[in-house]
């Protein structure tokens, strides 16, 4: 049943809610990755060896993960506005300050800063989502902002690559500042609070922890967490493989791996608005059956076509699948970790958004320690990580033990 917040709203103030936050959630994405086309340009300028470029990216997805523990606990027991709006602005303050960093040291610092500033779009975005909508109205609005989290990771490189090209490295922090003030602005005007006074946790520390218990003490979401982490890493791996692999080792134009990093996008797209609807139908777990099996057939076609040495053309209708995949599980999986957690819907929102990061910021390391020659270290990673979402739907979720059909 609808719940009666969402219900009072018109079809304008909906909309507005709605774009903003896609916004929010849009923000922890471009936040790490819309500078990776920088890298050579601040490699050069401060005379920095790969690795040291590596930890000012893994400065910010450890801030975006431990920012997500902090946030999510937080609003349930303060609210949503305001934890949102200071996060929000810490954001902004941060993408200044890495604007004019004028060390790399400086930056790395100011860069975990960032990621916990845009640490809580994502996790109070959902919640307030849960606490706004249930039945069908939850399921459109989670497919959306799936659609914005699962899409945003694929384009934030390619706008990167459009701004490098006529501004400086800077630019890119000036834009996210830009963007971060946008999201104060919009949630301070659009928004309501929706969890009020009388709904919130109380207590200390040991509540929080309490809180977070609860959580993975429930095996649906714990089951829809882990298949949220490993299906993520595997498009992780995809997403930090793909330009190196393709323009290095096929031979691909700039434009060219646009292209192809386009097609696949679409992937994304349509796999979150059919597993949406399939999910009304049929039930998100099994449709978590399909997404997690066409992920690992996509994973053993890139390995397949990679040993038969057919060139790039056969890849990409295998990258297309797996990323079809993966947009069809996310929406069932934010709607099984939310399912029984109504009043601790920003707890269960961090545990899922730092698993997630945390797994996808391990992918892209592991990765890069073989030298890419082959589509074999992609590969591969791609089909341990669907792989292991394929075990924890079987075995932790166990899809058969849930009712068909059932909504939050």
């Amino acid at each position: 049943m609808e719940s009666d917040l969402g219900r009072r709203f018109s079809r304008r103030r909906r909309l507005a809610i709605i774009v903003t936050l896609g916004l929010l959630t849009g923000l922890g994405p471009f936040t790490i990755d819309l500078y990776l086309p920088a890298f050579p340009t601040i490699k050069h300028e401060w005379s920095l060896t790969d690795a040291q470029v590596q930890i000012t990216l893994s400065a910010t997805t450890l801030g975006f993960a431990l920012g997500q523990l902090i946030v999510g606990p937080l609003s349930d027991r303060l609210g949503r506005r305001w934890p949102l709006v200071v996060c929000s602005s810490l954001h902004v303050i941060s993408s200044v300050l890495v604007a004019i960093a004028p060390s790399v040291e400086f930056l790395t610092l100011m860069r975990v800063f960032q990621g916990i500033g845009a640490s809580g779009g994502s996790v109070v975005a959902m919640a307030m989502a849960r606490d706004l909508f249930s039945g069908r109205p939850l399921v459109v609005m989670l497919s959306r902002l799936a659609l914005i989290s699962g899409l945003a990771p694929i384009i934030a490189p390619i706008v990167g690559s459009w701004m490098v090209s006529f501004m400086p490295w800077r630019g890119i922090f000036w834009g996210l500042a830009c963007y971060g003030a946008l999201v104060v602005a919009l949630v301070i005007v659009m928004t309501v609070e929706t969890r009020p006074p009388a709904q919130r946790t109380r207590g200390g520390l040991g509540t929080l922890a309490k809180g977070f218990s609860v959580v993975l003490r429930d095996r649906i979401s714990l089951g829809g967490m882990l298949i949220a982490a490993f299906s993520f890493g595997g498009l992780f791996s995809y997403v930090s493989s793909s330009s190196v692999l393709l323009q290095s080792v096929y031979g691909l134009s700039p434009r060219g791996f646009g292209t192809v990093f386009a097609i696949c996008s679409c992937g994304v797209f349509i796999g979150v608005q059919l597993g949406s609807r399939m999910a009304q139908r049929f039930g998100p777990q099994w449709v978590l059956v399909v997404s997690t099996a066409l992920m690992v057939t996509a994973s053993l076609a890139v390995l397949v076509v990679n040993a038969a040495d057919v060139g790039y053309v056969p890849l990409v209708p295998a990258l297309f699948l797996f990323t079809f995949g993966f947009g069809s599980s996310a929406p069932c999986t934010q709607l099984l970790v939310l399912q029984n957690h109504r009043e601790r819907s920003g707890t269960a929102s961090s545990l899922m958004g730092a698993t997630t990061q945390v797994v996808g910021s391990l992918v892209g390391p592991l990765i890069g320690l073989v030298p890419m020659t082959s589509a074999v270290p992609m590969g591969t990673a791609m089909l341990i990580c669907a792989s292991l979402a394929t075990v924890a739907l079987w075995v932790v979720l166990r899809p058969r033990s849930l009712p068909r059909g059932r909504l939050v």
